[in-house]
């Protein structure tokens, strides 16, 4: 038994890791594109292209349809299973890319745009692109084959990347940005066709359907729900306030959502199928909740805080000085967003037992109280929007910890005890990043001494106070090392 465990950790250790070499590889490349993009384009680009990602988001939400994490969940998937989802996702695409089409208009004299017309009929393209990769994806993952995905990620941002900035400096505006996108997702799916070795089955199953559509419609509603809200935002700025103005929104959420969401969607998409395997043994499946829980914690609450802190410096560095007001926006969203791991374990372990009715009543339940935050918030402007988003994000904890106790045992007072060190040692690093911060007059070295400095109290103090999750870290990187020479 225990070489079995030591054995899924190992395999838990690897799968993290090749995950994170995907998402980086993405994530490292963007951030580079992003500032060479962010000295050729304006605010307003960005404002533009954000206006039309809440209705590409949420047709998008439409084309996986849940099935992806179905096949995922799923024990033993039979290529007719990958081939019901392949059809009915390529037929969601397709559909609703003809609606997109059709309401191209509308969205444009919505926004008072009369570019997003062409910009939305472009953009939505992507709809039939990604349904194309979905179940190549989903195999993949299941594989645990986060390696491959590592190199598709990598070479797609290459090219796409490389594309978008010889058209922004050419003068295409925000074109370039639709073209990055449009090429990431055609060549993402071309790659994935290629490694991924499977063809479709000229067979669709109702049996299949029924079961996957059982499964996943009920994360389809969830995950529209959360597409809507998150996107909301992104609506209501654009349609109350400047272009240039939900630019500094909308890049403020992207840099924010690196340390939180990115990193924590590493580790949720190599645990999910790991987690699978542990459906029927409860009391491993708890550990495993909670020590993911504890790592992602320790990893994304003292980044989420140094940017916090240095974002003001982070935006002159890498956006220049043009972006600059948007320095609080990013402070108090980084707060709002370094709550995503509690959330993100949660979720998944409720998924991970087939619970989605769970997952579908909290959705409704916080989405509620979301809608209410963001209507009371909104006539005082964009930074208590924002600052409402930090409320929300311990609604969001209490509800969905209230959901996942029935399913797995773990109450949000022991989720809560299991974190607090972490919690308080990633804010008291905060605070000694913040004193030193005004002694450094360059940005360039408030980041550098920042990163330097705050990083090492962070270490030192988890070696002070006996964090496994450190020592976890070191000897698995070694032994992750000794095992390639």
């Amino acid at each position: 038994m225990a070489k079995e465990q030591l054995a899924l950790q190992d395999k838990a250790f690897t799968s993290v890791f090749w995950s994170a070499i995907e998402r980086f590889s993405v994530q490292g490349g963007q951030i580079i594109v992003e500032l060479v993009l962010a000295r050729l384009l304006f605010p307003s680009d960005y404002g533009i292209i954000a206006m039309i990602s809440v209705f590409i988001a949420i047709a998008q939400a439409f084309v996986d349809g849940g099935f992806s994490n179905a096949l995922i969940q799923k024990k033993q998937c039979t290529n007719i299973d990958f081939s019901t989802a392949f059809y009915f996702n390529i037929l969601v695409g397709l559909v609703l890319y003809i609606v997109v089409y059709v309401l191209a208009p509308f969205f444009a004299a919505f926004y008072d745009e009369p570019l997003l017309k062409q910009v939305t009929r472009v953009v939505g393209l992507n709809l039939i692109v990604s349904s194309l990769s979905i179940v190549q994806r989903s195999k993949l993952i299941i594989e645990l084959n986060f390696k491959r995905q590592a190199f598709i990620s990598f070479a797609s941002i290459l090219v796409s990347g490389c594309l978008s900035i010889f058209c922004a400096s050419i003068g295409w505006g925000v074109w370039a940005l639709v073209l990055q996108v449009f090429v990431y997702n055609t060549l993402t799916t071309i790659l994935l066709w290629y490694y991924g070795k499977w063809k479709p089955l000229f067979l669709f199953s109702k049996e299949s359907f029924n079961m996957m559509f059982g499964y996943g419609s009920k994360l389809l509603i969830s995950n529209l729900l959360q597409t809507i809200y998150v996107n909301l935002y992104t609506l209501v700025i654009g349609k109350r306030f400047s272009s240039t103005e939900l630019g500094y929104y909308n890049r403020s959420s992207v840099i924010a959502q690196v340390p939180s969401y990115k990193l924590t969607e590493i580790m949720t998409n190599a645990m999910f199928p790991i987690q699978c395997q542990l459906q029927e043994n409860v009391e491993q499946l708890r550990r495993s909740f909670i020590a993911y829980l504890r790592m992602a914690c320790y990893i994304v609450f003292p980044l989420s805080v140094s940017v916090a802190i240095l974002s003001d410096s982070i935006i002159v560095v890498v956006l220049t000085e043009k972006w600059l007001p948007m320095s609080h926006i990013l402070s108090i969203l980084c707060f709002a967003y370094m709550w995503t791991p509690v959330m993100a374990a949660n979720n998944n372990i409720i998924k991970v037992l087939g619970r989605t009715d769970y997952f579908l009543k909290a959705e409704v339940l916080k989405k509620i109280i979301a809608v209410l935050i963001l209507l009371v918030s909104l006539p005082f402007g964009i930074h208590v929007i924002c600052l409402g988003l930090v409320l929300y994000s311990f609604v969001d904890i209490f509800i969905i910890t209230y959901f996942s106790d029935k399913v797995i045992a773990v109450s949000l007072m022991e989720q809560l005890k299991e974190i607090l060190k972490i919690f308080l040692l990633a804010i008291s690093m905060g605070g000694l990043i913040f004193c030193i911060k005004p002694f450094i007059h360059s940005c360039w070295g408030q980041l550098i001494c920042g990163i330097f400095i705050g990083g090492c109290y962070y270490i030192c103090m988890s070696r002070l106070l006996k964090l496994t999750e450190l020592s976890y870290i070191y000897s698995h990187c070694i032994q992750f090392i000794k095992k390639r020479r």
